[in-house]
């Protein structure tokens, strides 16, 4: 069985993970065929987009352009998708649009997807656990601190225990850096299931909204109170420019809640969750067919990306965010022994002598 038979929501979850695969060989595309996919995007823009007014902007402006030749000198396939989706982009100013090549997906209604089977399942299993269910690296630095970075956000049912099972490795560290400057995101449930690890038992919080133009409805995100264990003790959340989608709503949840601090980068700024579209000719569109809804803000990072309470250049946040928690350590210490452990590794850290994670952004 090819990856591409997996579920829409396995192949949707593992998108944030796949950094290292290869596009499809382009192909040659004709004026026609050009048309065809112009007149299906835009279709599929006034039906779906989650702004309708838009929407319907963005399937005028399409058509003009295509009309006036704009995308004529693209003759590929590869061309044609790239040229389709920085339009997008551009014009609706949503950064999750794209549009690819892909002659082989098949859209199946909401509502209407059939069930996953058990072998495609297991292979999603696989396929995540050879990405070490989103958990790029987990360590304990000095001074006892926690280090978590995150990729991406699969389906709960496959990486949720692996998130708890990370959760209690570093449940004896005095603090905690979770890292989501390279986190593509990925499943709003799990955002809220990672959550649920950071807050006293009994302490059940109202994470998220996501409205779906689709079927009209707005669902809600909670903590879940049968997630352990829990973490109470300072968070610290790493934040470039590329973190996006789930990922800022990650970094959003701790700021909303008042239980992490931001370090590093304004992110990406992308709220608006959606779903692939046939365009014909071989051709799909991811088009964002809903919204996040903080219930705290109510709005979202959209455009603006999450700021960052501690504004440093990505490749710092670490260092930047391990020296605070050593800073914070070091006024609530009161044994003579311990505040001389921290303040010999306040030292190396801020002379950038510890041995750390790396921030390797292209990665």
């Amino acid at each position: 069985m090819k990856p591409r038979t997996l579920t829409l929501c396995l192949l949707l979850c593992l998108a944030p993970f796949a950094h290292a695969q290869q596009p499809p060989p382009a192909v040659p595309i004709t004026a026609a065929q050009r048309a065809t996919v112009i007149e299906g995007l835009a279709t599929q823009l006034q039906a779906n987009y989650v702004f309708p007014d838009v929407a319907g902007q963005l399937a005028k402006t399409l058509r003009a352009r295509n009309a006036s030749g704009a995308y004529a000198a693209a003759s590929d396939s590869r061309a044609f998708s790239e040229l389709l989706s920085t339009d997008l982009r551009r014009l609706g100013k949503d950064g999750h649009f794209n549009v690819d090549y892909d002659p082989e997906f098949r859209e199946q209604p909401p509502g209407k997807r059939p069930l996953p089977s058990k072998e495609e399942i297991e292979q999603g299993r696989q396929q995540f656990a050879s990405r070490g269910y989103g958990i790029d690296s987990l360590a304990r630095l000095p001074g006892n601190v926690g280090y978590m970075e995150l990729r991406g956000f699969g389906p709960t049912e496959l990486v949720g225990e692996a998130l708890s099972a990370a959760m209690t490795l570093l449940s004896g560290t005095d603090a905690l850096i979770l890292d989501l400057r390279r986190n593509g995101g990925g499943e709003p449930a799990t955002v809220a299931y990672l959550m649920s690890h950071f807050f006293a038992p009994g302490d059940e919080r109202h994470l998220n909204d996501i409205y779906s133009r689709t079927d009209d409805t707005t669902r809600q995100y909670w903590t879940d109170p049968s997630v352990g264990p829990r973490y109470t003790k300072p968070v610290y959340v790493l934040t470039s420019k590329r973190t996006f989608s789930g990922g800022e709503e990650c970094a959003y949840d701790f700021q909303t809640q008042q239980r992490g601090t931001l370090v590093g980068e304004s992110t990406g700024g992308g709220a608006n969750p959606g779903d692939p579209y046939a365009l014909g000719a071989g051709f799909v569109a991811f088009i964002p067919n809903g919204r996040a809804i903080n219930p705290v803000t109510h709005t979202n990072w959209e455009h603006v990306g999450v700021k960052p309470d501690i504004e440093v250049p990505a490749a710092q946040a670490r260092q930047a965010a391990h020296a605070a928690i050593l800073r914070g350590l070091l006024k609530e210490a009161k044994d003579a022994e311990r505040r001389q452990e921290l303040e010999e590794v306040l030292a190396k850290v801020e002379a950038g002598t510890v041995d750390a994670p790396v921030y390797t952004p292209r990665r």
